[in-house]
């Protein structure tokens, strides 16, 4: 799988996570339910971000690679 497509699949992820968690949230609003948005929720996204950018950088490496080991 190329750094590409799994930068696309892992932002996918998210937006699906997303779209999932508000539809939960509708009939899931109790102290139960706010914890585990503040711990598993939310954290996620700046984590994403950063795997994301570490797949860019990588994905710049491997394009240097490729064509110096042409």
């Amino acid at each position: 799988m190329s750094v590409t497509v799994s930068r696309a699949r892992l932002f996918g992820a998210l937006k699906e996570l997303r779209i999932r968690w508000r539809r939960i949230k509708d009939s899931w609003d109790d102290p139960a339910s706010r914890h585990f948005e503040e711990s598993v929720i939310e954290p996620l996204e700046p984590r994403v971000r950063s795997a994301v950018s570490a797949l860019e950088k990588m994905g710049q490496i491997l394009i240097v690679v490729r064509r110096d080991c042409e």
